[in-house]
């Protein structure tokens, strides 16, 4: 059976690496450089590598489902990132676009932007609607 992989380019010096899917939650290294290769930032996930990631991990997930036109999307995205840095090794936040991701979004049934969505083990145990603080976020993380 083959192992997901997710290929993730390093923020620092631009290498694309090859990640196991289930130690995305594990703080992975750039091969090359090193050096953090989600440096607390959200994973970016679509139809095409969501499950793989989701069912892989053994840290709780937490989903940003948002739009590039949504202004309260937009106004959380700095703190679903402050939440990420503040979460990493603990939580794996992930972010998925409805418009580009239609499959996802009927899937758990976004009905508003934003919504986060918490996983434990691929199964939904929390759900928050509209924007909200980076300590809202973190808490319904954790």
């Amino acid at each position: 059976m083959d192992t997901p992989t997710l290929f993730i380019a390093c923020p620092h010096c631009g290498v694309r690496n090859r990640v196991p899917a289930a130690r995305a939650g594990e703080s992975p290294q750039c091969g090359k450089c090193q050096r953090p290769l989600l440096a607390g930032q959200p994973l970016e996930l679509g139809d095409a590598d969501f499950d793989a990631v989701v069912q892989a991990a053994k840290l709780p997930v937490l989903v940003d489902f948002w739009a590039p036109w949504c202004g309260p999307c937009r106004a959380m995205a700095p703190a679903f990132a402050q939440a990420a840095a503040q979460l990493e090794g603990q939580a794996l936040l992930v972010k998925v676009n409805s418009d580009d991701n239609p499959r996802l979004s009927q899937r758990f049934a976004i009905r508003s932007i934003p919504t986060l969505v918490r996983l434990d083990g691929g199964r939904e145990t929390r759900r928050q609607s509209g924007a909200v603080s980076a300590a809202a976020i973190v808490a319904l993380a954790r």
